[in-house]
């Protein structure tokens, strides 16, 4: 059998690195079989990305393997063992109820988890059915992918299987297994269940491993003598840098994550379990996506401060590692410098705006430019989405139409009612653009605010067909999604503004 004929479980060496770290860290177990599985989608791009020939994913027994009912030769599939904050309260041990690691294989990209998730109960699944719900695992395929085509780093969705298995949430569903792959899922709470129970050489064994085999930046850091060459608290530093970047990606696409558990933030800055998400239709502050949360603890705007609460909650576990309370401190205080400078760099690359060698006069100029413009766009809950990408068309325009009169800047002036405060803020912000090229300015702008979204309703859409067994809407928005920048204009309708019922979609952490 030629390799192009293969499936994709054949071509891959499996390993298990972190079954190396020996059984306090997990479980072995099989998945149970997903019955009578069938395709509803196939990540090509992916598998493309990580050097596999896209045949791979098209036999049957890849269907088997990626559905759970065939453990491919050489993988060994475990559970891991974690615990966790949720809500803010300490949730004791946690673990992958649902997710079961095949192992780790090589990649044009480096090594690279694979897992599944909604193949059947684990030991940690306190009482649940360990499944995952078509609902849930088409939002998380292509949410993930989605974070992708957007620059922010996140796991990916290898592909899709289901079943006319059923599971009940609020309602009785159909079961899906979503496979997902990273270099790691490895997350705060891994370490929080190691120092909470007091296995001080498990958690050195785990940090040394992430260090190893994920961070080596850890150890170049600390042998410069960052942090008095405290590899550890290098460790804790580079994971606040990689959170601050994350998070400020976030806030400024409008990307609202709904569950910021300790147990859902990864010790490699990577966006991870996409549960009740949502990207911000009309610019609310305020959002909340979940409807579980009732407290509003994950709201848009308290994001940043959430991940500082586990940044902390990060850095009381690694304590011990690093024996040096005031250095704990310092590294996770960093944070409040590294968040506002990531999200400056990030609201001037949507503005079109220079980011390299700014003055602090240019830096504040450009601070207060922003917080004006989000303070109209809240008062009004302007369409975040389309403000962003009409205001990068009108910049774009020719020079002779890109003025506060130009075709294209009415439609930027449209979606405002208070047409004065708009105006005000649009002739402050072509005097500060017009210091710098606009022509490369316009173009900078496209590159970075996105025309295309996972907006709920499109979501919808998709996962309603897909229960009626139409699944050409997730291969679309696939599409799409993976190249959200693009102007895609045969797709003109999925950039559009969301219809009215789009506001009664809720979405909670029942899957």
């Amino acid at each position: 059998m030629s390799l192009l004929n293969q499936p994709a479980t054949e071509m891959l060496v499996w390993r298990n690195r972190f079954a190396a770290l020996g059984d306090a860290f997990f479980t072995r177990l099989s998945p149970t079989a997903l019955p009578a599985p069938y395709w509803i989608s196939r990540n090509t791009s992916l598998m493309t990305e990580l050097g596999w020939p896209e045949p791979g994913l098209s036999s049957p027994d890849a269907l088997l393997a990626f559905s759970g009912c065939a453990i491919p030769e050489g993988a060994a599939p475990l559970a891991s063992v974690y615990s966790g904050h949720q809500f803010g309260q300490w949730a004791g041990r946690l673990g992958d109820g649902r997710a079961l690691s095949l192992g780790d294989v090589e990649s044009a990209q480096g090594h690279q988890e694979i897992q599944l998730k909604g193949a059947g109960p684990t030991p940690y699944s306190r009482r649940g059915d360990g499944r995952a719900v078509l609902r849930s695992s088409i939002r998380e395929y292509l949410c993930s992918e989605a974070m992708h085509g957007l620059g922010i780093a996140s796991t990916r969705a290898l592909c899709l299987t289901g079943s006319a298995q059923p599971v009940r949430r609020e309602e009785v569903e159909t079961a899906a297994v979503l496979t997902r792959v990273a270099p790691s899922f490895v997350r705060f709470g891994h370490f929080e269940h190691f120092a909470a129970n007091q296995y001080l050489s498990e958690l050195k064994t785990l940090a040394d491993h992430v260090i190893s085999l994920h961070l080596s930046e850890c150890t170049a850091r600390a042998a410069l003598g960052e942090h008095q060459g405290n590899v550890y608290a290098v460790l804790l530093q580079v994971v606040t840098e990689r959170t601050a970047q994350m998070l400020a990606q976030w806030q400024a696409v409008g990307f609202c994550h709904g569950v910021m558990n300790t147990d859902n933030m990864s010790i490699l800055g990577l966006t991870l379990d996409y549960g009740p998400f949502q990207f911000l239709d009309g610019f609310n502050p305020r959002h909340i996506c979940n409807h579980s949360d009732n407290q509003g603890r994950y709201a848009y705007h308290r994001q940043p401060n959430v991940a500082y609460w586990n940044l902390y909650c990060l850095g009381q576990a690694l304590a011990s590692l690093i024996n040096d309370q005031e250095l704990t401190l310092a590294v996770l205080e960093s944070y409040k410098t590294h968040f506002p400078q990531a999200l400056d760099r990030a609201m001037a690359l949507k503005l079109g705006l220079p980011i390299a060698s700014e003055t602090i006069s240019e830096i504040n100029s450009t601070r207060e430019l922003t917080d004006s413009l989000l303070a109209i766009l809240a008062r009004e809950q302007v369409d975040y989405t389309i403000f962003w990408r009409r205001l990068s068309q009108a910049v774009a325009a020719p020079i002779d139409a890109a003025d506060a009169s130009g075709v294209a800047w009415n439609s930027v002036r449209d979606l405002f009612l208070d047409r004065s405060a708009w105006e005000l803020w649009q002739q402050r912000y072509l005097q500060q653009l017009a210091l710098h090229d606009q022509v490369k300015a316009g173009r900078s702008m496209l590159a970075h605010n996105p025309k295309y979204v996972l907006r709920n309703h499109l979501a919808e859409i998709a996962i309603c067909q897909a229960k009626l067994g139409d699944f050409s809407e997730v291969q679309t928005l696939l599409t799409l999604l993976q190249s959200p920048f693009d102007e895609h204009p045969e797709h003109e309708a999925y950039a559009q503004l969301p219809p009215a019922w789009a506001n009664s979609i809720e979405i909670s952490c029942s899957s």
